[in-house]
């Protein structure tokens, strides 16, 4: 019997807690990793106490046909990052890596996920130290936030 590698194994995972979010477009669920043991799950949807969009069956972004990636203001939810960054203290985040998965909310198909803008800001500011994004069943990307500090361009120089 072959094990399934570590990496997929967390994927996995994070592909389970997707499963929970209540988004209409996007399903995302990520996971915080460090030496090997789970420190928080996330996955996207409305603020607690809030209706959920599958509740409410109204996306405002969809309504006014925002493409994807942009206009994150306007979302119910918040994101998977951000709420798996939220359930963890910041010290047991520091050096740990984040595993992300994401799927088409409507045919459940698997989508390259990749944190968005905001969400690099918070991985940032929590000391993550590697993020993995599932880019098919059984590949992914791993990326150094570092990068996202220099590759900043939201600043003019």
């Amino acid at each position: 019997m072959e094990r399934i590698d570590k990496v997929n194994y967390y994927l996995d995972i994070a592909d389970t807690v997707l499963e929970r979010s209540t988004c209409l477009r996007r399903k995302y669920g990520a996971i915080i990793v460090k030496n090997d043991s789970i420190i928080s799950t996330g996955y996207n949807g409305a603020p607690r106490g809030r209706k959920n969009c599958n509740d409410l069956n109204f996306c405002l972004r969809e309504s006014m046909g925002v493409p994807s990636g942009q206009r994150y203001e306007l979302c119910r939810s918040v994101h998977a990052e951000a709420n798996a960054i939220i359930a963890a203290a910041r010290n047991d985040m520091i050096g740990g890596t984040l595993y992300l998965s994401g799927r088409d909310a409507r045919t459940g198909e698997l989508i390259e996920a990749d944190p968005c803008s905001m969400c690099r800001r918070t991985i940032l500011n929590a000391g993550i130290a590697k993020v993995v994004c599932r880019v098919s069943e059984t590949e992914y990307k791993v990326v150094d936030p570092a990068q996202w500090i220099e590759e900043d361009d939201t600043v003019a120089k």
